[in-house]
């Protein structure tokens, strides 16, 4: 077990403990656990390539946090009609497309590298911003209309991952081959 798969672990673990805040509406102590595990999803990539500790199970793992922690934060905040339903669906479903697409592939026994895309990363990067937004306007008021614009270019960037990952499966599946999705 490698250092950064420790941190990535422990992300995993303050899922639960970030979910039960916001259900208890101490939403203060969630955005504090939410920055926590975005300090660790950094940190855990960094020291991986700092001191060359990159590994398969990294490699899964670390997505996995990061997809847990998203899926549990956009459910449980558009419960509490936090986030429209319409985005944790786009969120959502994405996310299953691209765990189908994954399968597929592993069923057509097609080498596959997990590596996500430049667009995905800027998905990540909106869908982690709507989140910590909506945390964060709890506590200072921000205009609906701000929330609402972040809302759309997170969703509208939710769309088009989905469709980049779509395109470079049928690329991928018509030539027999993988290559990098960039």
């Amino acid at each position: 077990m490698t250092i950064p798969n420790l941190i990535t672990s422990l992300r995993i673990i303050l899922v639960p403990i970030f979910v039960i805040y916001i259900l208890n509406d101490e939403f203060l102590p969630a955005m504090v656990i939410f920055g926590l595990a975005g300090l660790s999803d950094g940190a855990d990539g960094l020291i991986a390539r700092v001191f060359e500790q990159k590994s398969r199970l990294g490699s899964f793992l670390d997505p996995l946090a990061d997809k847990m922690l998203l899926v549990a934060g956009f459910i449980v905040l558009s419960v509490r009609e936090l986030v429209p339903s319409w985005l944790t669906v786009l969120v959502i479903s994405r996310d299953a497309f691209i765990l189908l697409g994954v399968m597929v592939l592993f069923l057509q026994k097609m080498d596959l590298t997990i590596r996500p895309s430049v667009v995905s990363k800027i998905t990540t990067c909106f869908q982690l911003t709507s989140l910590f937004i909506v945390l964060l306007n709890r506590e200072v008021s921000f205009s609906a209309r701000y929330c609402e614009v972040v809302f759309y270019i997170t969703g509208f960037l939710t769309i088009a991952s989905g469709l980049h990952y779509m395109h470079y499966w049928f690329r991928m599946i018509g030539e027999g081959t993988s290559e990098d999705q960039d």
